[in-house]
């Protein structure tokens, strides 16, 4: 059994027992104008994303509690991102 079968096959699966893996992963910003500017990084050609640490964690994570600082302001991708989807458990088996 693979660590996603592990988690698909358990229904209690919630963000709060995560490390926040997909914290970890790229967020580009389409038009998230409430995303305050300290969290925001803007490449060459001008296409915005979340800021990261050097360690590649995302800068708006809170370190000691593994929250969002900014999780009512928290762009459109992250909202997108479900806990228990595909994209979810690859990233906490550490397949992505």
């Amino acid at each position: 059994m693979s660590n996603e079968d592990e988690f698909l096959s358990d229904p209690t699966l919630t963000c709060a027992e995560c490390d926040a893996a997909c914290c970890r992963l790229d967020a580009m910003l389409f038009g998230d104008p409430e995303v305050p500017e300290q969290f925001v990084a803007a490449d060459a050609q001008g296409r915005r994303s979340m800021a990261r640490l050097e360690d590649g964690w995302c800068s708006a994570l809170d370190r000691k509690t593994m929250l969002c600082t900014i999780y009512e302001q928290r762009p459109w991708i992250c909202r997108e991102f479900e806990v228990g989807e595909h994209e979810c458990l690859s990233t906490r088996a550490g397949n992505l």
